[in-house]
């Protein structure tokens, strides 16, 4: 996942700068729209989940304190 996230993140930010634009007309927010729903969903960075570095544990990792 942390591949698709980094092969599509360039697109994804372009992308989501239409929808956030205030001069950008309904038809180009709808396209751009359009074309995040088509990428893959491994692609969103939510989607990742944290792991522990040595184990590869996905629950219960701490953030660095």
């Amino acid at each position: 996942r942390e591949r698709t996230v980094q092969k599509y993140a360039d697109k994804r930010a372009k992308l989501k700068a239409i929808l956030k634009d205030v001069n950008a007309t309904d038809d180009e927010k709808w396209e751009s729209q359009m074309k995040l729903q088509k990428l893959p969903r491994d692609a969103s960075p939510v989607r990742q989940q944290r792991r522990c570095k040595i184990t590869g544990r996905p629950h219960g990792v701490y953030r660095k304190f």
